[in-house]
């Protein structure tokens, strides 16, 4: 009776373990059109090969490393894109202040002309009558423009 229940097992285990070297198993062949075609059973055909199949485990420690590897890839391109809009950014705002400094010179400059060209000049008071410029308040409006001059102007 034991010697049965032993045959019976072993059998079991064979045909268990002779099942999944069958799955190793993968044949191609070429059919009477030119089709290429694959499958785990012979067919029979004269073109038939079988084809030769090996597996490894995956190293885990090669799958993190690699994985690791692609997502700092990724941020270091981010950090790259992140350090390019700023760039841009400081670019733009570098030329609007330009831009605002050249307004800002040409109206100092149509001022400073206004003041050397304009025989009498004046302001107006809080009750908006003119209080025209004595030539002492006409040199400091001149010097103060010719420093907002030197300070905005950069040519």
């Amino acid at each position: 009776m034991n010697a049965r229940r032993l045959l019976l097992g072993l059998t079991v285990l064979a045909l268990t373990t002779g099942s999944a070297a069958m799955a190793n198993e993968i044949y191609k062949w070429t059919d009477e059109n030119g089709n290429v075609h694959y499958g785990d059973r012979p067919s029979g055909s004269a073109t038939e090969q079988r084809m030769a199949l090996s597996y490894r485990r995956t190293d885990t420690g090669s799958l993190q490393q690699r994985v690791q590897s692609h997502a700092d890839s990724v941020a270091a391109r981010q950090e790259r894109k992140t350090a390019a809009a700023e760039e841009q950014k400081a670019a733009e705002e570098k030329a609007a202040e330009a831009a605002d400094n050249a307004r800002k010179c040409d109206a100092y400059r149509a001022q400073l002309e206004t003041l050397i060209q304009s025989r009498r000049l004046y302001r107006a008071d809080e009750n908006g009558e003119r209080v025209y410029l004595d030539e002492t308040q006409i040199q400091e409006a001149r010097t103060r423009v010719e420093d907002l001059i030197a300070e905005n102007c950069t040519s």
